[in-house]
């Protein structure tokens, strides 16, 4: 699996030691990586991150991976970006679905709810189905329009 395409990165303290795990896995697999922090399990405030993601994400046609304690917040904060479309994923199908029919650019996950070895499946599944159009794309046409 490679990717010419940058991967962002950006967790909490309670997303930080799966999206460690993420980082080594891309980059094992040649991805090339941006991790936009945090940077440790110091507590810190999960908008921030999720935002830094998503303007990444849309200002560079990319795509991103985020992570906090369950994936809730931190898709909320990225999902108030324009052209951000975040999608929160605990299972490979979840991952499928979200990129072919919400053509989503950033996985969210939980990093308190997703093992290591299944988290990584999830990024496999999302970073290589392809969004599928057509009765899709009027959807997150007017998801992207709001």
């Amino acid at each position: 699996m490679s990717c010419e395409k940058k991967i962002y990165l950006g967790s909490d303290h309670g997303g930080f030691e799966l999206k460690e795990i993420i980082r080594n896995y891309l980059e094992d697999n040649d991805y090339n990586v941006e991790d936009l922090g945090c940077y440790s399990n110091e507590s810190v405030d999960y908008p921030e991150f999720g935002r830094k993601v998503a303007y990444a994400v849309v200002n560079n046609n990319a795509k991103g991976i985020i992570i906090c304690g369950t994936g809730i917040g931190i898709s909320m904060a990225a999902n108030k970006v324009k052209g951000a479309r975040a999608g929160l994923c605990h299972c490979v199908d979840y991952a499928k679905l979200t990129r072919q029919h919400n053509d989503a650019n950033i996985l969210a996950m939980g990093g308190r709810f997703v093992e290591p070895e299944l988290a990584k499946k999830i990024t496999d599944a999302f970073l290589n189905t392809e969004f599928e159009g057509g009765r899709h794309q009027r959807r997150v046409d007017d998801i992207d329009n709001v």
